[in-house]
């Protein structure tokens, strides 16, 4: 079933206006009488019934609630190291749908791409915008925060999870021996294109963080945190 985020509990009749109505009329060409389910991002779905589409608005009935079961039961933050062109895109969208709690871009020592502080915060708007777009298309209960761009000590100053695992190119112990169905919130640190200098996985391991491996192969840094995420996923439970 479709699902909308809005920005308020659902009474016994919501009206979307805007992008969200053309987006239900035009784009999923929806009709009245069929279902979706909207969400306020706190945990429950709302399953309503659409009742009229005008010009500019769509009027929905809401006809029960429930605890949204999309959420997986292990929270992960993804610290990435950013990457090139329209990379970082592809990476939100896709950890977005695969679970990812939180992304925090990271400026690393080998990133070549380097933007100022207004560049990056004209990037954030469009970023949220694809976690949005990909937390409708895959049914989550949340829309995952893509924070400010940081830097690798701030990242760490800033990591509160259980577990906090750096996938490194030179190797590492194994994920099954890190994760399992108990971790409760895990974060994931992933290098840009050329990967991490070994002074900051010196300095990652001075904060507690394991370095792990994932394979034998070297793994583009949009290929990464794809993977990452789906073993976390799968070692969790949280892909059954």
């Amino acid at each position: 079933m479709q699902k909308l985020f809005i920005d308020e509990t659902p009474a016994g009749e919501i009206i979307l206006d805007g992008e969200q109505a053309r987006h239900v009329a035009k784009a999923l060409r929806m009709r009245v009488g069929e279902m979706l389910t909207v969400t306020d991002g706190s945990g429950s779905d709302w399953g309503c019934q659409i009742e009229e589409i005008t010009r500019d608005t769509v009027r929905l009935k809401v006809c029960y609630q429930q605890a949204c079961e999309s959420e997986p039961t292990c929270k992960v933050t993804l610290f990435q190291g950013v990457p090139k062109g329209s990379k970082t895109e592809e990476i939100i969208q896709k950890c977005v749908e695969l679970g990812v709690t939180k992304i925090v871009p990271v400026l690393t020592a080998r990133c070549v791409s380097r933007p100022d502080e207004k560049g990056a915060g004209k990037k954030n708007v469009r970023y949220q915008k694809i976690a949005l777009e990909a937390a409708q298309q895959s049914g989550r209960g949340i829309v995952p925060e893509v924070a400010a761009m940081a830097t690798l000590k701030e990242a760490l100053a800033a990591d509160d999870s259980a577990q906090k695992i750096v996938f490194y190119e030179g190797g590492g112990a194994p994920l099954t021996g890190l994760i399992d169905r108990e971790t409760e919130s895990v974060s994931v640190y992933i290098g840009p294109e050329g990967g991490f200098e070994e002074s900051e996985i010196a300095l990652l391991k001075e904060h507690g963080v394991a370095v792990a491996t994932l394979g034998k192969r070297i793994l583009r840094t949009q290929t990464a945190p794809v993977a990452a995420l789906t073993a976390i996923m799968l070692l969790t439970g949280n892909l059954e």
